[in-house]
């Protein structure tokens, strides 16, 4: 008996294998995985014929985005996610979206030529997570989504070891100036340019984030108002209103930073002096790089922003 048997399986595991021989190189069945992230869980679905990326390496990127949201949060978000990964034509990952139905689920579209190199520098995955973070809150208000999400990114990816602080400021340097008003602005909750709705949600993260640090002597910073929001129970299932969610946030860090920097930007243009606060801030733009200037007004805050929290 043991002999017929395992010449059946034999048998059998040479027609299979003669048969994958006509299949195409990245024909793949649906396939399911879990990842766990603090006290929460992913489910993963990959769809059908994506990427050539095997299951290990996106199960890497995945825990690698999860992993950078728990760094800047404490935790995850919610306790149950799900993650629908599916396929395009081309290289990279692309169309990321994020909802709240059946307690968080995110959308995103990873190129069947995307390489595992491609995925180690990914931060779309991590932005679309962080938007678990958040409450939903009215249409007007988008801008707070989005730019918590700019924000955020790469700032979690620092302190859990993935994207370099040096490049990180670099690229606000360069990136930040699309957040400012142009020409016929009317305001955060009335300008709904991409510019605005990313970059300026961006910079209103960026001057709350400094000056809770100023007023709090770099005992706080944007990362404790938004922790104190999610741990409120302000996370995308939630309906808010905004000025909850603001308020929440300066309960936590004992000011009222955002209350007033809201008032000052729904409803008309509010002019910054970057270069100004970049100098302040210890950071020189040069040849594509930038230079950090330790002996800067304001370097210690720029330092904090990034570092690593020690308490979970």
């Amino acid at each position: 008996m043991t002999g017929m048997a395992s010449s059946s399986s034999v048998a059998l595991f040479s027609l299979l294998c003669f048969l994958s021989l006509f299949l195409p190189p990245n024909a793949r069945t649906e396939t399911k995985f879990t990842i766990d992230a603090a006290s929460s869980r992913i489910e993963v679905s990959v769809e059908a014929e994506s990427p050539r990326l095997s299951d290990r390496q996106l199960k890497h990127w995945v825990q690698n985005a999860a992993d950078a949201v728990v760094a800047y949060y404490g935790r995850y978000p919610v306790p149950h996610a799900f993650l629908q990964i599916r396929p395009f034509d081309g290289e990279g990952v692309r169309g990321g979206r994020t909802f709240s139905m059946h307690g968080g689920s995110i959308r995103i579209a990873v190129g069947n030529e995307t390489t595992e190199d491609d995925l180690s520098t990914d931060w779309m995955l991590t932005h679309e997570m962080v938007h678990l973070t958040f409450p939903s809150v009215p249409d007007e208000h988008h801008w707070i989504e989005e730019g918590i999400a700019t924000y955020v990114e790469p700032i979690a990816r620092i302190q859990a070891g993935q994207f370099d602080a040096s490049r990180m400021w670099f690229e606000l340097v360069r990136d930040m100036p699309k957040g400012l008003p142009q020409e016929g602005d009317q305001g955060l909750d009335h300008t709904h340019t991409w510019g605005r709705t990313y970059w300026g949600g961006a910079l209103f993260c960026f001057l709350a984030d400094v000056e809770i640090r100023r007023q709090t002597q770099n005992k706080k910073g944007l990362q404790d108002a938004l922790r104190g929001i999610l741990n409120a129970g302000g996370d995308m299932r939630e309906d808010w209103e905004l000025e909850k969610a603001l308020q929440t946030g300066d309960r936590a860090t004992g000011t009222d930073v955002l209350r007033k920097l809201y008032e000052r930007m729904r409803n008309s243009p509010t002019e910054t002096d970057l270069d100004a606060l970049w100098k302040e801030l210890g950071i020189r733009e040069a040849n594509g790089t930038v230079q950090f200037q330790d002996n800067a007004p304001l370097a210690a805050i720029r330092k904090s922003i990034t570092a690593a929290r020690t308490d979970k």
